[in-house]
């Protein structure tokens, strides 16, 4: 892969690479890659720890065994949260296709924080989603079914025979796995589909939620609960018969029969593979990538030598020509996440670690919740069970972008330059620009010894991996005079830089020369190309 070709696979198969990752898998080819991003997953990574910083436990790791507490519940949620956007913003280790593939995953069979609003049952989901992103989906979808989050979010611990809640049978097949239609717009199951799912679905309960003094949460099945009576479904289905059970383990008969009933649906692997695709390599889907990509993919997932395991899946789908292909090249608009997580990782701009530098931890994190919050992309805490618009919309990524958002991502690249947030007493969380462009001078300090970097010199090194697509020499020749310069020679450049390596103390010289690096970084973070990757 050319450096261009890593940065890609990284953007899209990460929250966004750091110059150093895109330097170390230049060279490889995909499949390495590919073997790389795997290899570095990690399942089990640093403890959650509490950034309640109002808390007496401000600092210490969290234990879900700790007898429940409603008051310390909110900060330990957003502690939860947290802690995964610092897996995401993490620079310390490599990168891994984990927790892109885990947002993906809580996108799709989503849980809202907002509704399920108990921290344990929120960090427990969470690890059930990163625990089986890369595993069998079969075995994922039964998981989720009877997870306590899932049976709280969508009333599952509600239905009961007789009187049946259809919530959860609904969006189990609406939007977890045949979909609601097919590509060309025909319904892949029925109303009496529904209502008969809900059937096979009564009996379970979670436990514990919201309880004070508790230590554990769990789900169960209830017997006494459920609906024994055999369960008719529709031709969509094959007229599939889920016979009644009256067993103690009843409720896993019937669903297991249910999830392989669904799985047996042919637009089942299809809508997640298109739905993988539209998250990794463009949200348009035309007939010919059906027919060409998603449907040869969907084989695949579901066939016997495969048995719907989602590691292969990915891998085909990341290694694959029309991956890498330049007219799926920035063809997506970036979520607040990948622009925000994306720019502090290309700026090596890291976190710190939470179990050792909590206070700082909190703020850097909590600047980043909150950002993303206001961009309409409140990590975990989806509005609905559709998850966030732009991913299922039909404007897709762009609806990302909007008056009020669009100025908002503006506001987040002025941070960039002129920052405010004083992470630790020596981190503030933005750019040094005028440190950056002494870095590209040799002999700084001795005017004769060296000759002046250029302009060109600094908008190469600003730019570096910055942009999709290489900057055009009209682009450079704008941001250079027009922006950078403001219309005078690129002559007084030299002029500017070398009175302030003269007297780099001298405020005016020092300002001078970070206006015009100000003005150049502040429009190319403007540009565009940085909302897109």
């Amino acid at each position: 892969m050319t450096a261009d070709q890593a940065a890609h696979l990284l953007r899209r198969a990460t929250a966004g690479p750091t110059k150093a990752e895109i330097a170390a898998f230049t060279g490889l080819t995909p499949v390495q890659a590919y073997n790389q991003l795997l290899a570095n997953v990690n399942y089990y990574p640093e403890p959650v720890i509490h950034l309640d910083k109002n808390h007496p436990t401000f600092g210490q790791a969290l234990n879900s065994a700790t007898p429940f507490d409603g008051d310390s519940n909110f900060g330990r949620v957003q502690s939860v949260r947290f802690w995964w956007l610092g897996l995401m913003t993490n620079q310390s280790r490599p990168p891994s296709l984990l927790e892109k593939l885990a947002l993906f995953w809580q996108n799709h069979f989503v849980v809202s924080s907002e509704v399920v609003t108990e921290y344990r049952f929120v960090w427990r989901y969470l690890n059930l989603i990163r625990d089986n992103s890369l595993g069998n989906f079969r075995t994922f979808v039964k998981q989720v079914t009877v997870d306590p989050a899932m049976l709280e979010y969508l009333n599952g611990t509600e239905n009961i025979a007789g009187a049946p809640n259809e919530n959860y049978a609904r969006e189990l097949q609406e939007l977890f796995t045949v979909g609601e239609k097919d590509f060309y717009g025909n319904y892949n199951y029925t109303e009496q589909d529904v209502k008969e799912a809900a059937r096979v679905l009564t009996g379970w309960r979670h436990h514990n939620y919201w309880w004070g003094g508790t230590t554990s949460i769990s789900s169960s099945f209830q017997l006494s609960r459920h609906d024994t009576g055999n369960k008719t479904f529709s031709a969509r289905y094959n007229n599939t018969v889920i016979t009644g059970n009256n067993t103690t383990n009843a409720g896993n008969v019937e669903v297991d029969a249910l999830i392989n009933m669904l799985l047996a649906h042919p637009q089942t692997a299809r809508f997640i593979c298109r739905k993988l695709y539209r998250w990794y390599v463009n949200p348009n889907v035309t007939e010919t990538i059906e027919n060409n990509v998603i449907i040869p993919l969907a084989n695949f997932f579901s066939s016997p030598a495969n048995n719907w395991q989602i590691e292969p899946v990915i891998r085909r789908l990341l290694t694959s020509d029309i991956f890498f292909d330049i007219s799926n090249r920035g063809a997506i608009i970036k979520s607040p996440l990948e622009l925000i997580a994306g720019a502090y990782r290309l700026f090596n701009l890291p976190p710190p670690a939470a179990s050792t530098g909590w206070v700082g931890a909190e703020k850097y994190l909590g600047a980043v919740w909150w950002q993303m919050l206001s961009m309409q992309m409140p990590i975990t805490s989806q509005s609905s069970v559709f998850g966030y618009e732009p991913y299922y919309l039909a404007s897709r990524s762009k609806g990302w972008l909007s008056s009020a958002t669009l100025g908002l991502r503006y506001q987040f690249a002025d941070s960039l330059i002129w920052p405010w947030l004083q992470v630790t007493p020596s981190y503030r969380l933005g750019l040094d620009l005028v440190s950056w462009a002494v870095s590209l001078q040799p002999s700084f300090g001795n005017v004769g010894a060296a000759a002046s970097i250029t302009t060109e010199q600094v908008l190469e090194s600003f730019s570096q991996h910055l942009f999709v697509f290489p900057l055009s020499q009209a682009q450079k020749d704008f941001l250079i005079d027009t922006i950078m310069m403001q219309g005078i020679p690129r002559s007084s450049w030299i002029f500017e830089w070398n009175r302030f390596r003269q007297n780099p103390n001298n405020t005016d010289n020092y300002n001078g020369v970070r206006w015009r690096l100000s003005l150049l970084m502040r429009y190319m973070l403007r540009m565009a190309e940085f909302q897109v990757f």
